[in-house]
């Protein structure tokens, strides 16, 4: 029965998937990682997710976290530029984003902010290394002021990753 509703077109993946990637990117601002999650739990084949998500290229993505990052910041006017921080890569970690890119937007984001010295200065850089991890922050902040604030390349609590 599922095989005919498929061969009149009354069943469609790659349509089913473009649909739900431009819904869910657009409406709820989620990144590939999660739209790809989201369209496996729903069983869709791995060519019709690929498909659809070559609609969403990086810039699209990382002006997406921008944007949710902009409206979140406008209602954290007297939240201090660490909480901020952390609250913001969070929210874009939730919705699928890569460390890297959440921590350069946030960045960035808090930057322009009215009044705001060089955020990587109120950012507790070794709790942060501890929560996203040594490689996405070195690519964000730089190599030079991450062995600054960290010291070493094996986490504080000497554990491995």
């Amino acid at each position: 029965m599922l095989e005919r509703y498929g061969e009149v077109g009354m069943i469609d993946d790659e349509a089913f998937a473009k649909a739900w990637v431009t819904s869910r990117h657009t409406g709820r601002g989620l990144a590939r990682g999660a739209l790809a999650r989201e369209l496996r739990q729903r069983g869709v084949d791995s060519s019709a997710i690929g498909s659809a998500l070559t609609e969403l290229d990086g810039d699209t993505e990382a002006a997406m976290a921008r944007a949710l990052v902009d409206r979140r910041l406008r209602s954290m006017a007297g939240v201090p530029a660490e909480v901020a921080f952390r609250r913001l890569v969070g929210m874009l970690a939730r919705k699928g984003y890569s460390s890297g890119l959440a921590v350069r937007t946030v960045r960035d984001a808090l930057a322009d902010r009215p009044g705001a010295d060089d955020v990587t200065d109120d950012v507790d850089m070794d709790a942060l290394a501890d929560s996203i991890g040594n490689d996405a922050l070195a690519d964000s902040v730089g190599t030079d002021a991450l062995a600054d604030s960290v010291g070493t390349d094996s986490p504080p609590d000497g554990g491995e990753r």
